[in-house]
């Protein structure tokens, strides 16, 4: 006589009910972990590096007179605790260096994560794609050979990263679409060719000339003053309006292009609104700080790693990760050669070129688009 072994049973309804109303407030923990972690992060950063300089403060001291400024009749400003010097150093020169660092980083890392949203690639960002080179181009048109029609430094960079963005979103179509991995491919190839026509342009400009250019090809914030914040905060701000009002789109791309359509986002709108937002970002970075590689890379894929792929989540955290990750590579820049500075675009490329390599290795060639 067979028995036959009694079949084990799933889980009921609620059982799976409540393990994912676990899950999801186990994410929603980390989601805001994460987010209060790395506000803290960007407060100290921020506070280290107004402290950091020739004229020696500590950050206590950079945090009261900063205060000063944001609070009038604080009695410090005004008996002699602090001089003329180190007023102007923390608050004229320091300050707007490290938020233009952290705006720099928050705009590069959410437009490297637009970016890899658009291709469904986690190694897109603006400087591979060639919109940061574009850009470059731009920008150094102006350095070299001052205003071109009438464009200031800004609008050129600006009007560059849009003719790159526009170039490879042009070469990318394919049968009305736009492929992910032409996207890749037709952005490498353009950044060559703009990096080509940047380096044409400093070979060609007058010798006292060819030292702005490069540093200003390397990336810096040191020549950040109040006035240089304002572009790219606005460009940020805009983008986040933007970003948010379309965030739920872009969680839909997630699941494919078909599967997007079906939940009626246009897709193809929403890809050219996205790649119009990151030229932004782009433009308005590099008219004030240069081409600064790799943020956009490292950063979306790390906030990934720590709190998922929704990008309600994700792309917040990326934004404060790119102003730690920046705001820190400044403040190193400033000090690991001391009294030398290193170009920051030095520091994001050496941590970033070896994060790529690890990216190809651990992800399989259909991940990261290669095998076609």
């Amino acid at each position: 006589m067979s028995t036959r072994s009694p079949r084990r049973a799933g889980p009921s309804a609620p059982a799976l009910a409540s393990r994912r109303r676990a899950d999801r407030d186990r994410r929603g923990f980390t989601a805001a972990f994460a987010v209060l972690a790395l506000a803290l992060a960007l407060v100290a950063v921020v506070l280290a590096s107004t402290a950091t300089g020739a004229v020696d403060l500590s950050p206590m001291d950079a945090a009261r007179l900063l205060l000063g400024h944001l609070v009038p009749g604080m009695p410090w400003m005004s008996d002699g605790t602090y001089t003329v010097l180190q007023d102007q150093a923390v608050w004229g020169f320091r300050l707007p260096r490290a938020l233009l660092a952290a705006l720099a980083g928050a705009s590069l890392a959410l437009a490297g994560a637009l970016m890899q949203a658009v291709v469904h690639n986690p190694l897109a960002e603006p400087y591979v794609l060639g919109v940061s080179s574009g850009a470059g181009v731009g920008a150094v048109l102006v350095v070299v050979g001052g205003a071109v029609g009438g464009l200031s430094l800004s609008t050129a960079a600006f009007a560059g990263a849009a003719t790159a963005t526009a170039a490879v979103y042009l070469l990318a179509r394919r049968n009305g679409r736009i492929a992910p991995q032409r996207l890749i491919l037709a952005g490498v190839a353009l950044g060559a060719l703009f990096s080509a026509i940047t380096s044409y342009l400093t070979l060609t400009t007058e010798a006292q000339n060819v030292f702005s250019v490069m540093f200003f090809l390397l990336g810096s914030v040191s020549a950040a003053t109040m006035d240089s914040l304002l572009a790219p905060a606005l460009a940020l701000l805009v983008a986040l309006v933007v970003v948010g009002a379309n965030v739920r789109g872009i969680n839909a791309l997630l699941v494919g292009d078909e599967a997007a359509a079906s939940l009626g986002v246009s897709v193809d709108r929403l890809r050219t609104v996205l790649l119009l937002v990151s030229a932004l970002l782009v433009g308005a970075v590099v008219s004030v700080s240069g081409s600064i590689g790799f943020v956009g890379l490292i950063i979306p894929h790390i906030a990934r790693i720590l709190v998922g792929t929704d990008h309600r989540i994700m792309l917040p955290v990326s934004v404060l990760g790119g102003a730690v990750f920046l705001t820190a590579a400044d403040l190193m820049a400033r000090t690991v050669a001391a009294p030398v500075e290193i170009p920051i675009g030095i520091l994001t490329a050496v941590i970033g070129a070896p994060f790529f390599l690890w990216l190809l290795r651990r992800d399989r060639a259909s991940t990261v688009g290669m095998d076609r």
